[in-house]
Parts: structure tokens; sequence; C-alpha cells
């Protein structure tokens, strides 16, 4: 088993076992995390494009569930059972196993995974793990730059889209030196004209703007700092919209100064459980929500529950949470 993070000496060797890896077979399968973003997304239909231009005779599928909202970065393939017998996996931006939509990872011969998620599991045979990337899009445009891929046009626009959307248009911590000289060479590279690449990225129905209203009026706000609502469906039904909404305006909730980390709980019918969303500007939430089948990164995580119920045991830890890195401040 080959399982590499980021250091030195080993970042050129992982280049080239998962160019050589990809280079083998004729057939490539890949997958995204359950409940896709924009990096999910645009890592995933930007690889493909990469592979298939480098190796126009390959059949390059990436499977799992879309997002209406994204549908223009890429629509999933149709998935057969035959693929498993013949086919490379690569499952992007997916630290564990439980999560990776729309295929059985062990059912592959081969598998790899690239992904800047702490590490939680080990289930492929070559795992690039760098958690100091900004996003996933930002691994794939490395490993195009450092090997024989070749860029085009449109897998550009996908690894823009999805880079850019992790990072909140370059606001967060992780974005570093590598992240903007790897996106200024993409530029260059393809003539990219990054700002038609934020209208659909950031263009929303009015029905959701109303929503929003709804969640700013709503939002409860404890005196430790954490900041929460249970969104139910009801209050979906009414504004016409799924519980995938409040996820995709959680980061407009970024500047509000008497919360320093919050949470929207919405019920998710399609599931049958509780879709949990939760941002942070400085308590750290993935630990905390690991026992209750959650993860994602220090500030930005989420997690499923079964119900409300479960969903008051998380606010509590989230609470104590706040509540500790406020007492440590001061």
């Amino acid at each position: 088993m080959i399982q590499l993070w980021c250091r030195k000496g080993a970042i050129m060797r992982i280049y080239r076992q998962i160019y050589k890896k990809i280079k083998k077979y004729d057939v490539i399968v890949i997958a995204h995390h359950i409940g896709p973003d924009p990096d999910a997304l645009g890592s995933c239909f930007g690889l493909k494009e990469i592979i298939l231009k480098t190796f126009p005779h390959k059949k390059v599928y990436v499977v799992g569930s879309s997002a209406v909202k994204f549908k223009y970065i890429g629509v999933p393939d149709k998935f057969e059972d035959s693929f498993y017998d013949e086919a490379l996996l690569i499952v992007l931006d997916t630290p564990d196993m439980k999560r990776v939509d729309g295929v059985e990872p062990l059912r592959f011969k081969e598998r790899i995974k690239i992904d800047h998620h702490p590490f939680i599991e080990k289930f492929c045979q070559i795992e690039w793990i760098d958690p100091t990337a900004s996003s996933v899009s930002q691994l794939i445009m490395e490993l195009e730059a450092k090997t024989r891929f070749k860029m085009t046009h449109k897998a550009a626009s996908c690894l823009f889209t999805g880079l850019v959307a992790d990072t909140e248009r370059f606001l967060y911590d992780y974005t570093t030196p590598k992240t903007f000289e790897l996106t200024a060479s993409l530029i260059r590279k393809t003539n990219l004209d990054f700002t038609k690449l934020y209208l659909p990225l950031y263009l929303r129905p009015i029905k959701d703007i109303r929503f929003q209203g709804y969640l700013m009026s709503n939002i409860h706000i404890t005196d430790n700092g954490f900041g929460y609502i249970k969104i139910t469906d009801e209050i979906l039904d009414e504004y016409d919209v799924d519980a995938a909404t409040a996820g995709n305006l959680i980061n407009n909730f970024n500047y509000i100064n008497e919360m320093i980390a919050w949470g929207f709980f919405s019920s998710d019918k399609i599931n049958g459980n509780i879709r949990g969303s939760i941002r942070s500007r400085g308590p750290v939430i993935n630990e905390v929500l690991a026992p209750f089948g959650g993860g994602g990164h220090a500030l930005a995580a989420g997690v499923r529950a079964d119900d409300f119920e479960t969903v008051d045991e998380i606010i509590k830890v989230l609470d104590e949470v706040c509540a500790s890195y406020q007492n440590k401040d001061n």
C-alpha cells in the first residue's frame, strides 16, 4: 500500500505514481463525496477533461449525484457494474470511504485518493493527502503542472470554479502563495476569462434570498457565541428550497460580530435525516463532530443526524467548544 502526504522527497514520486497508474488503465471512474460542492465537482470534471486531452482514447466517467445549482460544472455519467472489473477508481475530495458517492470503492482492483481534508482512513492503494492545499481543485492544477498531463480551457474553468468556491474567493487562511501561483499559471496557460465564472457560482434565485432573510431573522445565538438554526420540512416547503440551500448560504454569515461559530441544521426528506453545515472563525469544529459521524476541515465541516434530538446534542457540544475557546482567549 502506498500512502503519501505532502512531504519533501515524496511529492515528485506521488505525481509519477498517479500519472503512471492513469496511463495504465483504459477505463477510469472518478468519484466525489456525498452532497458534492463546487470543489468536489470542479476537481472531478476538471480531471476528466485533463485525462481525455492527454489520452483521447480512454473512457473516463464521473459518477455520483450532482447538485441542481451546479449542473453547469458537469453532469454525472452513467455507471455500469462492469466498470468494477476493468476500471481504475479515483476518489477526490473525500477522506473516508463511507462518504464516497455512487460506487463501492473496494470492488475496484486499484484505487487512488486525492484529498485536502485531514486524514481519516486509508482505503486506496495510492493516497495523496495534502491538508495544506486550499482545495482538491488546487491539487489537480498542481498534478497537471508537474506531469505530462495537458490542460484544457474547460478543465481550467472547472478547476478555477472549485478553487474559488472552497477559498471563498481567496479569503481563507489556507490560501497560500502556491494557490496564487498555480491559479496565475492556469489563467496564463488557457487565457481563462475568470470573471465570467463568478456569476453562475454566486447567482441565486429570489427565493434563496428570501430564505436567507428568514435565516438572518431567526438564528439563535448563545452567550458563548454559537449561532444555530433548525430548519424543518415546513420551513423548507414555505420557502420552496431544499436541504442543501442553507449549506449554500452559510458562508454569508461569516461577519456577524456576536458569533464565532455557527451551524444550520436542515431536514433532508430525500435522505431521511438532518443535514448540518457548520462554520467557525476560531474554534476547531471537525474534531467534535467526528463522534457524530461528521467531519471536514478545522473551521468548515458537516454532519448528518438521524433526528433533531441528536442535533440538540451536537449544538450543545459546539456551544461548549465555543465557551472553551472564549475562555482560552480570556
